[in-house]
């Protein structure tokens, strides 16, 4: 069983007065190291408009390397524009994981479309930088994975990608069905796994790879590392339905792996779980899990699905 030291929260954009598009949330932290910091990327929503409606947006901030409460910059406009009329990420870009291939950096981002019969559609699309990963260009106007007859829809949560030999591995989310209630139709959604040579083109296992343990469960944000000889996932999962109640909001889930296609989950064995008080008391939720200066950390979100900020805890005994 692991054992967490939880250190509290890094970064608040409610607590500041930033830009119009960094107003509230900052969602699916995920960590880069740079050569003189450690970048931290993350989704952030501008000020609702007068239906209640906000946009999505992707930043950054830069923290130390030996003082992650230390913020030394925070970027100053989206990482990429939101995409033109009729495109597939015309309402909202997520960031999801950031990579480094070959000189460039690439970005895997969730692109929002707004529907009609219910609330939203999701692909996956990719930025490249040619900057360091200050800012991103589009690979093309459509996403690199959508829908097929074999995942309808909801293709997102392209939250870790791994290189091993060869082969690259994305986990990310994809769509199982839409639950209709009293106020609005609610996605279920459960982790995927792909493969790909060249990072772009992937082959896609198109089955749900991780067992759920309550009905109708909302899986997402899978990030996996490597210690000792096997793979190691963590994730976070839901109930489809009223959810927003804390004691059925998002808590972390666990799976080990060692062949990163089979995987056996047991989530008693992360031991990590919402805080007795505080930013994180309601809900624990889009980890990464990273390795930095010899330690292993979660950079995670709290309550209300990270409207205010994320925060980091570090494993202290496995």
């Amino acid at each position: 069983m692991f054992r967490w030291k939880k250190h509290g929260k890094i970064f608040d954009p409610t607590e500041l007065e930033l830009h119009d598009w960094m107003q509230e949330q900052a969602q699916n932290p995920y960590i880069v190291r740079k050569e003189n910091c450690i970048r931290v990327y993350f989704n952030c929503r501008a000020k609702r408009d007068e239906k209640g409606i906000s946009t999505s947006y992707g930043g950054f901030i830069d923290i130390d390397y030996n003082d992650f409460f230390k913020v030394i910059k925070v970027s100053d406009k989206p990482v990429l524009n939101l995409g033109k009329k009729g495109d597939f990420d015309e309402f909202g870009v997520m960031t999801g994981s950031v990579f480094p291939v070959g000189d460039k950096f690439y970005l895997y981002y969730c692109g929002w479309t707004r529907m009609i019969s219910v609330p939203y559609n999701w692909s996956i699309g990719l930025g490249i930088s040619d900057d360091g990963g200050d800012t991103f260009k589009r690979f093309g106007m459509g996403p690199i994975i959508g829908s097929t007859p074999f995942e309808p829809f909801l293709q997102a949560g392209c939250s870790s990608i791994i290189k091993e030999g060869d082969i690259y591995h994305l986990w990310y989310t994809s769509g199982i069905k839409w639950i209709d209630t009293d106020s609005k139709p609610e996605s279920v959604y459960q982790i995927m796994h792909a493969t790909s040579y060249d990072a772009i083109n992937w082959t896609r296992e198109a089955r749900p790879i991780i067992n759920s343990v309550i009905s109708d469960e909302a899986q997402a944000s899978p990030s996996v590392i490597k210690i000792g000889n096997k793979w190691h996932m963590v994730f976070s999962y839901r109930h489809s339905v009223n959810f927003r109640n804390k004691d059925r909001g998002y808590r972390l889930g666990y799976a080990w792996s060692e062949n990163m296609h089979t995987w056996h989950r047991d989530d008693k064995i992360l031991n990590f779980d919402v805080s007795s008080s505080g930013w994180d008391s309601e809900m624990v939720c889009y980890p990464h899990i990273c390795e930095i200066n010899g330690k292993i950390y979660i950079f995670y979100c709290g309550n209300d699905f990270g409207r205010k900020g994320f925060g980091f805890a570090e494993l202290v005994e496995h």
